[in-house]
């Protein structure tokens, strides 16, 4: 194996995913087949590699042998996210941070070399010898970076629900996370809703407040093409963030008299400036959910004026764990189960504005850098 693949970059993948090792003839598991080599053949597959600071590559990987209990998926489509991952393209990271403690696949720190990612749908493609045949062919979401190929214990895997596209259950992880935050946000009948932010996670969570009988829901985005999606999800008023008066706007179009500001704010713009005006909006005993994840940039917030007085809550809301107060009823599972209910309902999938073949993968991260007004979610194609 050692001189079969020597021509080719090997990927460190096991239970911790981790760097390239290059030119040294070793290589550790991103993804099997049990026949790989024929007529002295090497079989590759491919992974992306966030080398370095908006540095990223797809790269060959070696696929050795199944092992008895995983299967072998391969990839359809995978999603990427313009939070997260955009943070690490951009080294906005907390270097020594892990990356999810609670996905198996996901257990390294963020640092260079890394291959990343969580959204993967694909199709089993082959099954080890302990495995019930009946995974195979099977359509299968994963917790699981950008590659072309993985294994996996099929009780790493959720099987898609039966006639839904593999561009539906792409958004599973953000879906499952605009659940949560609505769960922890506990908007009540008559509430008047801010949500700053309009990303893919920030409109899948306008998509669930708009079914709830609200006296407002007022959204905020710097971008045009996100502002748009949003009145036509049902948000009451929208508005640009950048606008030298928007906090007044937002105030003033607030419909409830006798009470001023929102009752619930939600903070998913990722742009720590927007949490100081989420206080701003809030009335008295107001709720600021944040759901941004600000990486290692600074946040600055103006708490020694209305804030003091004001009784607001700040609630720090993350999907990899529920919140104490529902766990005596509520479990991941049946988060998810809720979460693949709400994606047949709305159809995300109308949100995938820029469809990139992984190959060209390098051009969706400069483009979600550089071009953000110009697309909502991009997903990569593998064919």
């Amino acid at each position: 194996m050692k001189s079969a693949v020597s021509s080719v970059r090997c990927v460190s993948f096991n239970a911790k995913i981790r760097s390239i090792v290059a030119g040294k003839g070793e290589c550790f598991r991103l993804a099997t087949f049990s026949n790989h080599v024929k007529n002295e053949e090497v079989y590759v597959g491919k992974v992306l590699i966030f080398r370095g600071v908006r540095d990223v590559a797809v790269e060959a990987a070696a696929m050795p042998a199944l092992a008895a209990d995983e299967v072998l998926v391969e990839t359809a489509v995978s999603a990427i996210s313009a939070g997260t991952e955009m943070l690490l393209y951009r080294d906005q990271m907390p270097p020594d941070m892990v990356v999810d403690e609670t996905i198996a696949a996901l257990g390294d720190t963020f640092s260079y070399p890394l291959p990343y990612g969580y959204a993967c749908v694909g199709h089993v493609v082959e099954t080890g010898t302990a495995v019930d045949q009946n995974w195979l062919g099977r359509l299968v979401f994963a917790f699981q970076p950008h590659q072309t190929h993985f294994a996996a214990h099929p009780e790493h895997l959720l099987l898609v629900p039966q006639g839904m596209s593999p561009e539906t259950a792409v958004f599973l992880p953000n879906m499952e996370t605009a659940v949560s935050f609505v769960m922890d946000g506990r908007p009540v009948i008559g509430e008047q809703v801010v949500v700053f932010g309009q990303g893919v996670v920030g409109l899948l969570t306008t998509m669930l407040l708009a079914e709830m009988p609200l006296a407002a829901l007022i959204t905020l985005d710097g971008y045009t093409l996100r502002r748009d999606w949003s009145r036509r999800l049902g948000a009451t008023a929208v508005f640009d963030p950048t606008d030298e008066n928007a906090v007044e706007a937002v105030r003033a179009s607030l419909p409830v008299t006798g009470y001023d500001g929102a009752d619930l704010v939600y903070e998913l713009s990722g742009n720590p400036q927007a949490l100081a005006a989420a206080i701003e909006v809030t009335g008295f005993n107001g709720r600021i959910l944040i759901g941004s994840w600000y990486g290692q940039k600074e946040v600055r917030l103006p708490l020694g004026g209305r804030f003091h007085r004001a009784h607001m809550q700040l609630i720090s809301s993350q999907v990899s764990h529920l919140h104490p107060r529902w766990r005596g009823r509520w479990s991941k599972l049946r988060r998810l189960e809720l979460a693949w209910q709400m994606l047949a309902r709305h159809n995300p999938a109308r949100l995938i504005s820029r469809r990139i073949p992984f190959t060209q993968a390098p051009q969706a991260y400069e483009l979600l850098d550089t071009q953000p007004d110009t697309a909502v979610q991009v997903i990569l194609t593998y064919e």
